[in-house]
């Protein structure tokens, strides 16, 4: 029993329907494509599980957040891919595939095979149990990956009302669930063993006015330590949590958040890996030609910093998903993927936006005390990242091209007191055309690179060929 296809999206999130709008704007015929797919909805934006969907007042719900809302573009309903002859094979696991013979098995026996696979597995949430902690199958301990994940923690939090909620892990499912928590208005209380919130992206500085604000909103902060067991009643349910460093919080639910692990299992052997994911080319194309692969399991290229990567965002996975699906159906046409790594949250009325490496020196620049300050990171005379809250779209735009132009940056001082305005000057003044020398004994003229150039060496060919010509001649006359 088996069905075949010439193009497969191995895994249902918000990579695979990015995929499948491109394919379709790329002429993909009805029958062609197949989504295959663990959960048993089509694929929605993810990050509204975090956001929209634990409001305790108008909350997001399907189909509101199908992909692919979070681009401004098509809501891809169950409908939509019916209508354009898109297969949905959902609530499948795939248990074994095999590139060499192009098929996937799944669970019910079934083999589907394939032209062309991508794969879009993302990631899973890590477990305690994976840190010699037990008790993640506590009815009131909560993970948040999928939608599954998403209804039970709104379930936990309903009954949990006026209670106490620990958070474990300051990252981004830590801080985006602290803040819905406090919504909900049950008492949240974070641990991590950082000594700051959001510790592999924020500066001290930034981290500190976040943590600030979020303990004027009544999230408390427990740094420096972490989880090393759980206290439970009579009915199996976590009464509190106890600390490595020996203290013991009262908890009437418990989130943990403590990062998530690529699903590359099925490919470990047949495909090259790297630094946690598949690595891929400029193409999103993998060590098997007929195999690709987007969003957070893929490894690529960031032509912009000259190595590999691995990005864990909603964004990245919208547009290596696309550029995939690009690089398959006109490969002539498409060039090298060329991302500028992009990270953002909202949370309260708080809203960020990061482009690029934070690597180097931080710069910070605006009103810690207000709405909108920002920081760059410098690394080698050049800028690479930039980090802005509370910004217009202009200047978040400002921002982005500034990043990808890595302007040279000789003055630190002078780069914190233009702030903002560094980044607005380079978008309506771009960087100036790059010069050449030319000696001329004992003088230096500068003189900008320009299109005569070529100009001149036309005309000095062709004098040089006359010349010649008239040479040629005079010698037969002689």
């Amino acid at each position: 029993m088996g069905r075949a296809f010439v193009y497969v999206i191995l895994g249902g999130g918000v990579a695979a329907g990015y995929a499948a709008l491109e394919f379709t704007r790329k002429g993909v015929s009805s029958g062609e494509l197949c989504i295959i797919s663990q959960e048993s909805v089509a694929p929605y934006e993810r990050p509204a599980l975090s956001k929209g969907f634990l409001l305790p007042e108008d909350p997001a719900r399907l189909p509101s957040f199908h992909t692919c809302v979070g681009a401004n573009e098509e809501r891809l309903t169950p409908k939509w891919y019916k209508e354009h002859g898109i297969e949905l094979v959902l609530g499948t696991r795939v248990k074994s595939a095999d590139v060499r013979r192009k098929t996937l098995l799944t669970a019910t026996g079934e083999t589907i095979s394939y032209k062309f696979l991508i794969i879009a597995t993302g990631a899973r949430a890590l477990k305690l149990e994976e840190f010699g902690v037990s008790g993640s199958d506590a009815e009131n301990v909560c993970y948040l990956r999928d939608l599954a994940d998403a209804t039970r923690l709104v379930s936990v939090m309903q009954s949990s009302a006026g209670g106490n909620a620990i958070v474990i892990g300051g990252g981004y499912i830590g801080m985006e669930c602290a803040a819905s928590l406090v919504i909900n208005k049950i008492n949240a209380t974070m641990v991590f063993p950082e000594a700051q919130c959001m510790a592999r992206l924020f500066t001290p500085k930034i981290a500190g006015h976040y943590e600030d604000y979020y303990i004027s909103k009544g999230v408390q902060f427990v740094k420096g330590t972490v989880l090393s067991s759980f206290e439970f009643n009579s009915e199996g349910k976590v009464t509190g949590v106890n600390l490595r460093d020996g203290s013991q919080l009262a908890a009437d639910m418990v989130v943990v958040g403590i990062g998530i692990r690529p699903n590359t299992s099925l490919f470990e052997g047949q495909l090259t890996l790297e630094k946690g994911g598949i690595k891929v080319n400029g193409h999103m194309q993998s060590s098997n030609s007929s195999v690709y692969a987007v969003g957070d399991v893929a490894c690529f290229p960031v032509k912009l910093f000259g190595e590999t990567r691995r990005l864990e965002h909603v964004d990245s996975a919208r547009k290596s998903a696309r550029h995939a699906v690009a690089a398959i159906m006109e490969p002539s046409k498409t060039l090298e993927f060329d991302y500028l790594p992009f990270f953002y949250s909202r949370v309260f009325s708080l809203s960020w936006q990061f482009y690029g490496d934070n690597a180097g020196e931080a710069i910070h620049f605006g009103d810690f005390s207000g709405t909108t300050f920002g920081a760059y990171w410098v690394s080698k005379g050049h800028l690479v990242g930039s980090f802005l809250e509370g910004g217009t779209k202009e200047q978040y735009e400002a921002l982005a091209k500034a990043t990808r132009l890595k302007p040279p940056v000789d003055d630190l001082t002078e780069l914190e007191r233009q702030g903002l305005s560094f980044a607005l000057t380079l978008k309506h003044d771009p960087l100036p055309t790059p010069t050449v020398n030319v000696r001329i004994p004992d003088i230096v003229v500068e003189k900008p690179i320009y299109a005569w150039h070529a100009t001149a060496g036309v005309i000095v060919a062709a004098s040089v060929a006359a010349f010649a010509f008239w040479y040629g001649r005079r010698r037969r006359r002689w």
